[in-house]
């Protein structure tokens, strides 16, 4: 069985074993997917542009015809060099494609999979997880040693440092996608090009809140007491691909700073101060919902929702095939609890 973790992921992306042509990459996170994906194909063909050198594939195409894989795998260029299939797993099986090339000398040839969050029991992870011949790579969010180095990496390029509250700030608003994240860092390189160092003022101005990927309707319906509106935006969420658990974490910690303001609210602190001195700031866009959420929960009734999403987050964890049910079923609680006043 191949899976690779951690430090032994990042090792054969450096030097990608030759043994082992065969490389799924899955998981929630579909920016990290694609740029795994890309640069195991961009180091695996003399020019990824070539369509002779480089054969696109979808999944779903393939399940009607899986040896459509091992025919394109076992192709000789006619001009010779390396060559590359890149598919796109989608909800139909292809695995007996790849059962059936795993056991087939590859010459020459590197097949990426990209997929979305595959279950342990799933024929496509099955089948590249038993292959020696293949190896499986998970890709989840970053969490904060890869947010830190993603962060470092991109400011090296553009020679600039960045000032110690300016970097906290920046680590809460990423994450999500990497991708998204990416691109974040790149707009704030090019916003700071030739000042010398990333400041507080800079990256307020200009990054967006990439780990959020458009989730504060599902979060702030929720504590404003909109069932409706979570079930529809949590609906479009999944339709999207979004891990169910970068939910639940915007939910954490939305409670938490809520929880925090209804205890200076008890102690007399007006509202729009709040709203007004958030950090990092509130966009106007949310200050009606979160206004709605301080009025209708005290921090008794926010402090029984933390526990709530905290036993959320744990069952999705042990229970990953319904982790879209828990987390919905979650938020839609919340508010039905938020519709209650007082």
């Amino acid at each position: 069985m191949v899976a690779l973790r951690g430090k032994d992921i990042d090792a054969f992306l450096a030097r990608p074993d030759p043994g082992r042509p065969i490389i799924l990459l899955y998981g929630p996170d579909a920016g990290l997917v694609r740029e795994r994906a890309d640069a195991l194909l961009a180091s695996a063909v003399d020019d990824p542009n070539d369509p002779f050198s480089l054969v696109k594939l979808d999944g779903d195409e393939l399940s009607a015809e899986p040896s459509r894989l091992v025919d394109e795998a076992m192709t000789v260029p006619l001009f010779g060099g390396r060559r590359a299939i890149r598919v796109r797993a989608g909800s139909r099986s292809f695995a007996g494609g790849v059962d059936t090339l795993a056991d087939l000398p590859l010459k020459d040839c590197r097949i990426v999979i990209e997929a979305g969050e595959l279950r342990p029991e799933s024929p496509l992870r099955k089948a590249c997880e038993r292959a020696k011949t293949a190896v499986a790579i998970a890709c989840y969010p970053d969490g904060d040693r890869e947010l830190s180095k993603l962060i470092d990496d991109e400011l090296r390029i553009a020679n600039l440092h960045i000032a110690p509250d300016a970097r906290a700030t920046l680590m809460a608003l990423l994450g999500g996608d990497r991708q998204a994240s990416r691109n974040e860092l790149r707009k704030l390189t090019l916003y700071a090009h030739g000042s010398g160092e990333v400041t507080l003022d800079d990256v307020m101005a200009v990054v967006a809140d990439a780990s959020e990927l458009k989730l504060d309707p599902i979060v702030d319906g929720a504590f404003a007491g909109k069932p409706d509106l979570v079930e529809s935006e949590f609906a479009k969420a999944m339709v999207a691909g979004t891990y169910p658990g970068v939910i639940i974490s915007a939910a954490q910690r939305q409670a938490a700073w809520l929880h925090k303001s209804a205890l200076a609210v008890a102690e007399g602190t007006p509202v729009p101060t709040l709203l007004e001195g958030g950090f990092p700031r509130l966009h106007f866009s949310r200050k009606s919902a979160v206004e709605t959420a301080l009025r209708n929960l005290t921090a008794a009734r926010l402090a029984l929702i933390i526990d709530l999403l905290a036993a959320a987050a744990l069952d999705m964890r042990k229970q990953p095939a319904i982790a879209a049910a828990i987390a919905q079923r979650a938020l839609l609680s919340i508010a039905a609890n938020a519709k209650r006043r007082g």
